[in-house]
This record gives C-alpha cells, sequence and structure tokens, in this order.
C-alpha cells in the first residue's frame, strides 16, 4: 500500500475534528512524512496544524535536532513549540522506557484540552510492539499493542499511519525529497526494540515477507478482545451494584 495524503485524511476523518492536529516531530524520517503530509491538507481540513518537539537532553547532538525541526516548520509555515525534558534514566531503569516515559508526561501536560497529538507509529513500529510484548509474557491488553486513539492529558493521541509501512513512508520522503535526521541510536542492537527491528523481523520477512502485516492484524484482534472484555466486565459490575440496591 502507497501513502499519500488522501490516505492520511481519510483516516483522520474517522476519529472527528480537533480544534488543532499537533505533530509530534522528532525531525526522522516518520514524523517528517506525517507533518509534511498533514500540511499538504491544509486546505482541506477545518483543524489548524502545528508542530511540538521534544528535546530528551540525552544525545549531543539534541540542539542540532532542536534547530533543524525548527527550520523545517519555517518552511512549512507551520507554528512549532519545544518541549525540553530530563530524559536520563534512573538506576536499572531501561532508557528506552524513561525516555518515552518523560516525554509522553510532557505532552500530556501541554497538550491543550480537545485538541490531538498525531504521532508516526507505522505498521512495522506495531509488529515489534506485539513482539516486545509477547517477550513480556503480556496478557490481552499488552497484546493489543499501539492503539490507534487514546486520549493523552485533556486531549487525544493519534497514530493515523499504523496500516502503513517503513517503505511506503520512505517512498513518499524520497519522492518529495524531504531531509530528515537519523539518530544514530536506533542503529544499537543494544536496545530491545532496536535488536528486534534488525535482527529478528529481517529473518522472520525472508520467511514470512507478510509478518508486519500478520502481527499488526494479531494485535488489532487483541484490542478488539480487550474492549470486549472491559464491556463485559462494566456490564457485570452493573449487575452486581443494581443487585446490592
Amino acid at each position: 500500500m502507497s501513502f499519500s495524503p488522501d490516505h492520511l485524511l481519510q483516516q483522520l476523518h474517522r476519529h472527528g475534528i480537533p480544534p488543532s492536529y499537533q505533530v509530534a516531530f522528532s525531525g526522522g524520517l516518520d514524523s517528517l512524512v506525517l507533518l509534511h503530509a498533514l500540511c499538504a491538507l491544509r486546505g482541506r481540513l477545518a483543524a489548524g496544524v502545528a508542530a511540538v518537539h521534544v528535546h530528551h537532553g540525552l544525545h549531543t547532538d539534541a540542539d542540532e535536532w532542536d534547530a533543524h525541526c525548527q527550520q523545517v516548520c519555517d518552511e512549512l509555515g507551520v507554528a512549532y513549540t519545544l518541549l525540553r525534558v530530563d530524559g536520563r534514566p534512573a538506576p536499572g531503569e531501561s532508557p528506552e522506557a524513561a525516555a518515552r516515559d518523560a516525554r509522553y508526561r510532557a505532552l500530556a501536560e501541554w497538550l491543550p484540552a480537545g485538541h490531538c497529538l498525531l504521532t508516526a507509529q507505522h505498521q512495522d513500529d506495531q509488529a515489534e510492539t506485539l513482539l516486545l510484548q509477547l517477550l513480556r509474557g503480556s496478557g490481552v491488553s499488552g497484546l493489543a499493542a499501539m492503539p490507534v486513539m487514546t486520549g493523552l492529558g485533556a486531549g487525544h493521541h493519534l497514530r493515523p499511519l499504523l496500516e502503513m509501512t517503513r517503505p511506503a513512508l520512505h517512498h513518499y520522503a524520497t519522492a518529495h525529497a524531504l531531509r530528515w535526521i537519523e539518530d544514530p541510536s536506533n542503529q544499537s542492537s543494544a536496545y530491545d526494540r532496536n535488536s528486534l527491528r534488525h535482527q529478528v523481523l529481517p529473518r522472520l520477512r525472508e520467511r514470512w515477507p507478510a509478518v508486519s502485516s500478520s502481527l499488526s492484524r494479531s494485535a488489532a484482534h487483541c484490542a478488539e478482545a480487550s474492549a470486549l472484555i472491559g464491556q463485559l466486565a462494566g456490564s457485570d459490575l452493573q449487575g452486581v451494584a443494581g443487585g446490592q440496591a
């Protein structure tokens, strides 16, 4: 499946119209494609478009990444917000988890009420997440991996690219001559997700070419099952409360 602004518009229209879409913009390929495609839709959107960059203070090039993101947003005519966080892990804490938790705490506190944060996770990210959850022994809720839409602070968090593969996003980026940041830490197999991305999934893909699509579909089934379990539990709780009354 190829990626286009029209595909993005279809995903956005499934979830209502917020006052604005705030793109979580790292400067990497995926978030740049999301921001660029969203800007291409501005004449067809009833919501505003802006970008927010989280500076974790962890990499020596972090200031340069901030400057790059600001420049891209200036070129696209997009309002740019910088959030600074302390992403350093506590003793014994996963560096990946520490950075992610710090990032989402800051975004949840900052996101204006009713507005929608867009992040650029795609189908291959979803496959990696499901594998990580399987290896951790997660139940149905964990195996649902990343939801398409969820609440975040006083607003919402939407992942509109979960049906897209990274090659499809890369094709869009090269076709539009986009310039993106390559974070060198993404190549380090010391991190669990990178090990799956660079060592495990390529081997699986040799045998099962559609592995990312299949794993993402399994995550969707688990999400549906988790929602149904939640609904059933809520119904049972109402029944018990009614019986006690």
